[in-house]
């Protein structure tokens, strides 16, 4: 509460200052960015290594990655050293912001890139919400989950001290944000009271069931999809065991012998986002092509990378079914948005995704690692026209209650009021405008006699976006 009611806007209300951090723009604060840039109470500023993301109302500060993943450093050290690497480089750029005389009333961030580390030395008393998304365990989570990749005891140091930036952090006298249950609960109990649970919401407008799109014919890449036949979804940002991929890819088989008008799409990147790379080297879609693909249809499987965005909702509003897996991690964007677009989904029995769904209610739940059974209760989807009917509906109606864009940034607002003193979302109103007084009636207006009065210059905002 330090200085955002000593500033005022030009209509007297207070003026806040937030600074924002992640390496990658916007990260997870594209809404309330987008939200906050648009009130013009605000200055937003955003530190984030250069891209070339742009939001109207937001400067971005863009600071120098530095070399990381050094060699010489221990592997079990590597992340934290990574870690201290940017902390100094944005607490650099920040002590650049601070001699130009830049004091933000509030920093918010994710904690996990270690960019936020140093920033309690730039502005000792300026409140820091920080991005806290998972603690790491070797042995109640991912690490292990999948016997076909079990984990060595020897790695085990190495995934204890990836907590090193998160026991940093919550030392840091600053206050924690993560957006489910389960990833709070990943915290240890004595870290849980200082971190808030803001629920993550979507864009229940854009991210919305279309009927008509099953009465249309839908492509995308190579593939047609006529309304005559089913499509199966599957989407990851990379395609890789972490996500199910594995699973999904040797539920196809049995997918395809038992119907012909089965097309399957499934969407994702080369990269490995959180597990580890193939060991004999590749993609893991060169392996798991290789493993099955001579008992796929390759004509009805179409696997085209990332897709832009606008094809990614299209593909959703025409899928017959969803299928979303995931190790117990962090839950994905997109089945929130699967959820909201009325997709019938069908989830892995994982923590993460009993969150979101209650099976035969919203959405259906196999075991995460049983490409037979996924393939049954994709084929069982299928043939009940009933039940898809009832999951659509319900999984529309769930994300209206739960993931509502409006409930998400309104739990913003009250985390960065408690915080602030000052709700981010009230507007700047303008005074009043004072009505002119008509002229007298029978002679002529002084501003008559003195001819057209002159124009009011025009009082513009400018927005710095670097």
């Amino acid at each position: 509460m330090r200085g955002a009611r000593q500033r005022r806007t030009r209509y007297g209300v207070s003026r806040v200052k937030f600074l924002f951090v992640h390496q990658n723009y916007p990260g997870q604060f594209l809404h309330i960015v987008r939200k906050l840039a648009k009130n013009e109470r605000h200055e937003v500023l955003f530190i984030t290594e250069p891209n070339p993301n742009q939001i109207a109302g937001v400067r971005k500060i863009p600071y120098t990655r530095p070399a990381i993943d050094i060699a010489e450093t221990h592997p079990s050290a590597r992340e934290l050293d990574n870690g201290m690497r940017r902390g100094e480089a944005v607490c650099r750029t920040a002590l650049g912001l601070k001699h130009l005389g830049f004091a933000p009333d509030i920093i918010i961030g994710h904690q996990g890139w270690g960019e936020m580390l140093n920033l309690r030395e730039v502005w000792p008393d300026t409140p820091m919400l920080g991005y806290m998304e998972f603690y790491y365990q070797y042995d109640r989570a991912d690490v292990g989950f999948d016997p076909e990749f079990p984990a060595d005891p020897l790695d085990f140091p190495r995934i204890r001290a990836k907590n090193a930036i998160n026991h940093i952090a919550l030392n840091l006298g600053s206050t924690g944000q993560t957006p489910t249950k389960w990833q709070l609960s990943t915290y240890p109990d004595w870290a849980r009271p200082g971190i808030e649970l803001i629920w993550e919401g979507v864009d229940l407008e854009k991210c919305s069931p279309d009927p008509s799109a099953r009465k249309k014919t839908f492509k995308l890449g190579d593939m047609t999809v006529k309304p005559s036949d089913k499509l199966v979804t599957f989407v990851s940002r990379d395609l890789e065991p972490y996500r199910g991929f594995h699973v999904m890819m040797r539920a196809l088989p049995e997918l395809m012998r038992a119907r012909k008008d089965i097309k399957v799409v499934i969407v994702g990147g080369d990269g490995v986002s959180y597990g580890s790379a193939p060991t004999k080297g590749g993609t893991w879609k060169e392996v798991m092509l290789a493993e099955v693909g001579k008992d796929i249809d390759r004509d009805r499987v179409l696997l085209p990378g990332r897709i832009p965005y606008a094809d990614y909702l299209a593909m959703l509003q025409r899928s017959d079914a969803h299928v979303y897996l995931t190790y117990p991690f962090v839950a994905s964007w997109s089945l929130r948005e699967s959820l909201a677009a009325g997709c019938p989904v069908i989830g892995s029995d994982t923590q993460p995704v009993q969150e979101f769904i209650t099976h035969g209610d919203n959405g259906l739940l196999v075991p995460c690692l049983d490409p037979r059974t996924l393939a049954g209760q994709v084929l069982d989807l299928l043939e009940d026209k009933a039940l898809t009917r009832r999951l659509r509906a319900s999984a529309r109606a769930y994300a209206e209650e739960h993931l509502s864009m409006a409930d998400y940034l309104a739990s913003y607002d009250r985390v960065i009021e408690r915080l602030t003193g000052e709700n981010p979302s009230r507007p700047a109103k303008p005074k009043a405008a004072v009505r002119p007084k008509a002229p007298a009636i029978g002679r002529q207006s002084a501003a008559a006699r003195s001819g057209p009065a002159k124009a009011a210059p025009v009082r513009r905002r400018l927005v710095t976006a670097a």
